[in-house]
């Protein structure tokens, strides 16, 4: 039989044994809080960093191929940058999966290219700095180039409910306009006729 030393004995280390299994789940317990955490954190960053690239570029409903039409007025341009046929590294993209792929240059126009923001004819929130149209695309345009805060009428389509809205001029830049076709580096089909990218906005290819 068991002395009550002996008794003692064994209450304590099953005890301690408790107390040690307790502390194991305790640290078991945290260690996943912090993984949690941790994972949480990450994907909070990785979200931050995709919506802060995209930041200001409503470019959604895009069309991004075109029918490759070009307005009658729109000067070709005599020695481009990019000749019709080359390649080129786009460096800005107005689109997710643009920048960075390699575009093949289908036209080269020179022109005045606006930056825009306006009200889609179809609704919804205002569209703010939309690169590119250009002066050919303005009803009534007139002279170029237009002052930024004049109000105008597009007659650009890049865009759902663009195509007759007013819009605000933000910016111009008297520039060579490229017409292109590109991969998108996200995958997916080949976009055809892509309008526009400015001159800016290309870099020699490899």
């Amino acid at each position: 039989m068991l002395t009550k030393s002996m008794k003692k004995l064994v209450l304590l280390l099953l005890f301690a044994a408790l107390f040690l299994a307790l502390g194991a789940c305790s640290n078991a317990n945290e260690e996943n809080a912090k993984n949690t955490e941790s994972t949480e954190k990450t994907e909070n960053q990785e979200n931050t960093e995709v919506t802060e690239d995209m930041e200001g570029m409503d470019h959604g409903n895009m069309d991004h191929s075109s029918s490759g039409e070009v307005s009658k007025n729109l000067k070709t341009a005599e020695n481009p940058t990019f000749e019709v046929g080359s390649q080129a590294i786009i460096k800005e993209g107005h689109m997710e999966g643009m920048k960075g792929a390699e575009a093949t240059i289908v036209g080269a126009y020179d022109t005045t290219a606006y930056s825009i923001s306006y009200t889609p004819t179809t609704g919804g929130e205002r569209v703010e700095n939309h690169k590119w149209v250009i002066h050919e695309e303005i009803v009534d345009a007139g002279e170029a180039p237009l002052e930024p805060g004049t109000e105008v009428t597009t007659e650009a389509s890049h865009m759902q409910g663009m195509k007759g809205a007013n819009v605000e001029i933000d910016s111009a830049e008297e520039t060579t306009v490229y017409m292109i076709d590109f991969t998108p580096t996200t995958g997916g089909e080949e976009v055809k006729n892509h309008k526009w990218v400015t001159e800016s906005e290309l870099s020699a290819g490899k």
